[in-house]
């Protein structure tokens, strides 16, 4: 064995040491998103469907002692729901297969603790083969939630064997349902017990390598997308899509999950005043996608297994009011003067082409002119995030006819950014990055007026 004097010996710890910091040191902006996350933050806006035991009880959280036999619909139609989230602008659906009391809506061979022991069709029905043919029908994507807490299943008691239970469960589900965009991992009422989410994890990636796993910040290093803290539909301050927990950075970009009713996620009988409006809508929409987030909406299905006709108008309606307000047709930069062919590609509407700063600057400017004097009162940015999240302050500007006025300025672009202001009225106006990490990347800038939606 070498020997080291104590002088050399120190010198050698303080090289490995600084070596060793710098080999594992992470800057936010040297993180990027997988592929699958990248596919995942472009569908903005996704449905998650409850419907169970709950829905005959008038209950919102089930206590695993409901009877089979309550749940009995005579209509289901989960084309109905498919078509009803098409029209809201929603381009994924996620399946509650189970919930908190332990009732599978598929004929797991698990348990008898499902739709095979209830009379809707005779034993023989499968919500979510339902739910996912119709989701695929529509051109919606398809997700599954299935609740780690399980209040009837006895082997609960027991974590290794519901462990095995648990990933026998989500083995049937992740084999026979078609490719899935999403799978939600619930943290709710689990204090306490001890789950092997590594093993499930392993198990849906075999089968499943694609899905995104949903997952609050206690469950932060196993899923690719976490919970934004409440259920309001709100993202609060700047959104950045690196976060830290315990010193581990992580790309995990937000999922925003609030039911279409205030206040609960299962269908309750008249309650018709606690669908949302429109207007509470799309304050909840572009206070989530409108902030770079996913924005999940809660739908329920009623005792017949139909949306009801008020919900199925209301989704409606706001489907409208966000292409009324930032669809194609709404967006003031798409007729504009040509500018040089690189500007183009943020103002063509085309989400896979981008604008590039100068290469290696860490300020710059895209400005439109729109060939009139135009107003408006918002802006639309998106970042290209392939390589990042890079633009770190920037700020909306128009020309005055004698100087550039700041109307708008934050820090974040991310996936999306909607910064709203008091209308003005010019005929040029510029996203001026102010600060930037890398070279800064804009799939789209668009200009709106919001006043008439």
């Amino acid at each position: 064995m070498p020997t080291f004097s104590s002088g050399l010996l120190s010198l050698a710890l303080a090289v490995s040491a600084t070596w060793s910091a710098g080999a594992i040191a992470q800057n936010a902006s040297d993180l990027k998103p997988s592929p699958q996350q990248s596919h995942w933050q472009d569908l903005e806006f996704g449905v998650i469907v409850h419907f169970g035991t709950n829905t005959f009880l008038d209950r919102e959280w089930g206590d695993g002692k409901a009877d089979p036999k309550v749940f009995n619909p005579d209509r289901v139609d989960a084309a109905q729901w498919a078509r009803a989230s098409r029209a809201a602008g929603a381009k994924y659906m996620v399946m509650v297969a189970k919930h908190h009391d332990g009732f599978a809506l598929w004929p797991t061979e698990q348990s008898n603790y499902s739709v095979k022991s209830s009379p809707w069709q005779n034993g023989k029905g499968d919500l979510v083969r339902m739910a996912s043919d119709a989701a695929r029908a529509e051109g919606l994507e398809f997700g599954i939630y299935l609740s780690p807490w399980d209040r009837h299943e006895p082997r609960y008691a027991n974590s290794k064997a519901y462990d095995a239970y648990y990933l026998s469960q989500m083995d049937e589900l992740v084999q026979h349902y078609g490719p899935l965009t999403e799978w939600w991992l619930d943290g709710a009422g689990s204090g306490g017990h001890v789950y092997d989410f590594g093993k499930y994890l392993e198990e849906l990636r075999t089968y499943q390598p694609n899905a995104m796993v949903f997952a609050d910040m206690a469950l932060f290093e196993y899923g690719d997308i976490r919970w934004v803290g409440t259920e309001d539909g709100h993202i609060r301050g700047e959104n950045w899509n690196v976060i830290d927990r315990h010193g581990y950075l992580r790309w995990r970009p937000v999922e925003v999950d609030t039911p279409l009713h205030k206040l609960h996620w299962f269908w309750h009988p008249n309650d018709e005043a606690t669908l949302k409006s429109v207007d509470e809508l799309m304050d909840i929409w572009e206070n989530s996608v409108g902030k770079g987030g996913q924005l999940m909406l809660g739908i329920a299905p009623d005792r017949h297994g139909l949306l009801p006709d008020a919900d199925v108008k209301r989704l409606e309606e706001f489907g409208k009011a966000v292409q009324a307000r930032y669809g194609d047709a709404a967006n003031l930069a798409r007729k504009h003067v040509k500018a040089d062919p690189e500007a183009e590609r943020a103002l063509d509407g085309d989400r896979d082409t981008f604008w590039s700063a100068p290469e290696g600057s860490h300020h710059a400017v895209l400005e439109v002119d729109l060939g009139r004097p135009v107003t408006f009162d918002r802006t639309l940015s998106m970042e290209w995030l392939d390589d990042g999240q890079q633009v770190r302050n920037y700020a909306v500007e128009i020309w005055d006819g004698h100087a550039w006025k700041t109307v708008a300025r934050a820090e974040a672009i991310g996936h999306m950014k909607v910064d709203t202001f008091a209308p003005v009225t010019a005929q040029k106006l510029r996203l001026h990055i102010l600060s930037s990490v890398g070279t800064a990347r804009i799939r789209e800038f668009q200009v709106f007026d919001g006043r008439t939606r």
